[in-house]
């Protein structure tokens, strides 16, 4: 035995005892509940005791109780001088019992003590109280000298083999619980291999396929550009610009799902700041920030583009609130608009149209909500996802 398992705590796997089965526990209760009824049957159902000694002793008997509670917890807690002191309290109590005529209960303390001290306690420190809680039962023992030797032996050895049997189940949790966190740390391993491996495919495909759409616009911009003016070759040229816009926006937004795909992921706030560069719109970042999930922040994300072409479609010129609160229990995003130029019929019942449809899918998803609809001035979309 080495020196620091002389002075070591019991792990705290050990002392809590959460690796028992439930089954074990109830039998482990069960049988204390027992002996505990058939002593005190026993000593208080033999004409010795009057109803107030009784009432005293049972008092007493609960006094024991909660030391032995307190006991239990402060040697979970690795606190050593409390750890003793209710210790002696429990064997002055002891004694108590003993010059009161109740002999078994002291009894029982005494051993329960010494066992107790030799299963919770660092073996260096448990040895003093374990002594004398077998030194008083040795001298109150009415048996032969090798009868109680071979009891008090045995009562240490039985302390010692449940210190035993507890550090070897402690040990099992431990190694249990690094099981499952390397099976949980293997399967988000896998699971990111995987999602690599579609975003090569993803760019190698779409993205190439993007990029090389608007070097091709590109070509045919400058090509239109040198044609003689026209009402035609404006109309031309003005549909190759937008294509060539909507090529480079697909782009943009495949590359930040790739990114998602890959766990490189900016910050939410930081996206909405450059989602607004060109717009008059105001950001608000509210709470503790904090690195959201893939799931969490992509939602975010696509419903605040949402809303955004929204505002663009129906309320041309209108100006825009984005708020982002970080909440104990998830994120809040609130997109608001006012002062809009054009209609805003078309937005003002919650779900009409596919985009505010495709958003509460989204928000549904993930166990979150998503409003939209008229505000008090102009329209709101509401966003609450946990995260």
């Amino acid at each position: 035995m080495t020196p620091a398992a002389w002075t070591s705590w019991p792990s705290r796997e050990a002392l809590a005892r959460e690796s028992r089965t439930r089954s074990r526990t109830v039998i482990h209760w069960a049988v204390r509940v027992g002996l505990l009824t058939l002593m005190l049957w026993g000593t208080f159902t033999g004409g010795l005791f009057g109803p107030w000694e009784i009432v005293i002793g049972l008092f007493g008997v609960l006094g024991c109780a909660l030391l032995a509670v307190a006991f239990f917890r402060t040697t979970l807690e690795n606190r050593l001088g409390p750890s003793l002191g209710l210790l002696g309290l429990l064997i002055l109590a002891a004694f108590g019992a003993q010059q009161a005529g109740a002999s078994v209960p002291a009894v029982v303390l005494w051993c329960g003590c010494a066992v107790a001290a030799l299963e919770r306690l660092p073996l260096a420190a448990g040895i003093v109280p374990t002594a004398l809680a077998l030194g008083a039962y040795a001298v109150v023992d009415t048996d032969d000298w090798p009868t109680t030797a071979v009891t008090t032996a045995g009562l240490c050895l039985g302390g010692y083999v449940l210190r035993l049997d507890a550090e070897a189940r402690g040990s099992a949790q431990r190694l249990l619980a690094q099981e499952r966190a390397a099976r949980v740390a293997e399967a988000e391993t896998a699971a990111l291999d995987e999602r690599s491996r579609i975003a090569r495919e993803i760019h190698d495909v779409l993205a190439h396929s993007l990029s090389a759409q608007l070097v091709h616009l590109e070509a045919a911009r400058l090509l239109i550009e040198r044609e003689p003016a026209g009402e035609f070759r404006d109309q031309v040229l003005e549909r190759v610009v937008a294509a060539r816009s909507m090529a480079r926006e697909g782009l943009a937004e495949t590359r930040q799902a790739l990114s998602a795909l890959r766990g490189e992921v900016s910050p939410v706030e930081d996206f909405l700041r450059q989602l607004v560069t060109a717009e008059p719109a105001e950001v608000r970042v509210e709470g503790e920030r904090r690195t959201l999930t893939a799931e969490a922040s992509q939602t975010v994300r696509r419903v605040a583009q949402e809303a955004l072409t929204n505002v663009r479609k129906h309320a041309p010129g209108a100006r825009v609130l984005i708020r982002l609160e970080y909440r104990p229990d998830g994120i809040a995003l609130e997109v608001r608009d006012w002062g809009g130029q054009g209609p805003g019929g078309d937005l003002a019942v919650s779900g009409s149209g596919y985009g505010l449809l495709g958003m509460r899918e989204r928000a549904e998803l993930l166990g979150g909500t998503l409003e939209a609809g008229p505000g008090e001035e102009g329209f709101v979309v509401s966003l609450r996802v946990p995260a």
